[in-house]
């Protein structure tokens, strides 16, 4: 199966990160290079992208879409976390602009062997990185209920978190769960049928919930981003895509807090805790696809893109 990923923002993305040609950038959710093709479109001889993704297919599959760019391309499989050590590794400093994607690629979902999917029959699995030796049937059949009930609670935001982790614990009781589909058919039992009807796939949420504690998607975020504006250069940017509330809820508070760092009460005349600003949130709102991209990529629909501006960088 060929690695297939739409770029969510294409044009959107290439303008906010406002390229130099010379300068030097990082993907660091490199997927099937959609994006970074782009990129390295535009830069020259001198300019360089360093992609880097924890997928393996991922990784085949860029390699060879930026075969024709090689002179000035490097791919490493890596979780964006390491990006400083990545770039250390390769004698970089700093960048001029940093890209992450967030969400989980059309070829990971439709894949069925990598068992993301809640429309196929197939093994529970869900590891961003094969090389990973938890996998979602690991957390559905040790868990305790209590776990559980957060994960799905908060990572899957579902207001029936305690019904499904509760039927989750009782059918394994009888026997493991090891597959999507007995997976679905025990949360479609703890969903009110008039519920099911209405909404969409039953499963949605929990599956999404199970993937974000698998990977630890959310702390990877919340850990690096500031790490990441600190990597940029003067008039660098970050760009961020994510694809739901909680990842769109962690960019934001972050930007803003590099943005205005200062702690102290308001009451203050002047700053006393010499906490300085990291540069400035180019995207007051978020930027969202248009109507045109909605209707050709359904799974553009919850995306949302905001920049960060590196300012003071060096002082």
């Amino acid at each position: 199966m060929e690695f297939v990923h739409k770029s969510i923002m294409l044009d959107e993305v290439i303008e906010s990160l406002d390229i130099k040609p010379n300068g030097i950038y990082v993907d660091g959710t490199l997927g099937g290079a959609g994006h970074s093709s782009e990129i390295v479109k535009r830069l020259t001889e001198g300019g360089r992208l360093i992609g880097i993704d924890q997928d393996g297919d991922a990784i085949q599959a860029a390699s060879k879409r930026l075969e024709p760019y090689a002179d000035r391309v490097t791919i490493v499989r890596s979780n964006y976390a390491q990006m400083r050590q990545v770039l250390r590794d390769l004698g970089i400093d700093h960048v001029d602009g940093i890209l992450l994607d967030l969400g989980v690629s059309s070829y990971q979902l439709d894949n069925a062997e990598r068992g993301f999917t809640y429309r196929e029959d197939v093994p529970l699995d869900m590891r961003m990185d094969q090389r990973q030796a938890q996998t979602a049937k690991d957390i559905i059949n040790d868990y305790s209920e209590m776990e559980l009930f957060r994960i799905i609670r908060d990572y899957g935001e579902d207001k029936f978190a305690k019904n499904i982790a509760k039927h989750i614990v009782k059918a394994r009781e009888e026997q493991p769960i090891e597959t999507t589909g007995q997976l679905i058919e025990i949360i479609k039992a703890a969903i009110p049928k008039k519920v099911r009807m209405n909404g969409g796939h039953p499963a949605k949420k929990t599956f999404q919930a199970i993937r974000i504690a698998l990977n630890h998607e959310l702390d990877v975020l919340k850990d690096n981003l500031e790490d990441m504006i600190d990597l940029l250069n003067d008039d660098g940017r970050l760009c961020v895509i994510t694809f739901h509330s909680l990842e769109d809820r962690i960019v934001k508070n972050i930007f803003r807090t590099c943005e205005r760092p200062c702690i102290c009460p308001p009451e203050f005349p002047v700053c006393t805790c010499g906490r300085v600003s990291k540069g400035r949130v180019v995207t007051r709102k978020p930027i969202v696809p248009g109507e045109r991209e909605l209707e050709e990529n359904s799974r553009a629909k919850s995306s949302k893109l905001r920049v960060f501006e590196r300012k003071n960088a060096g002082e």
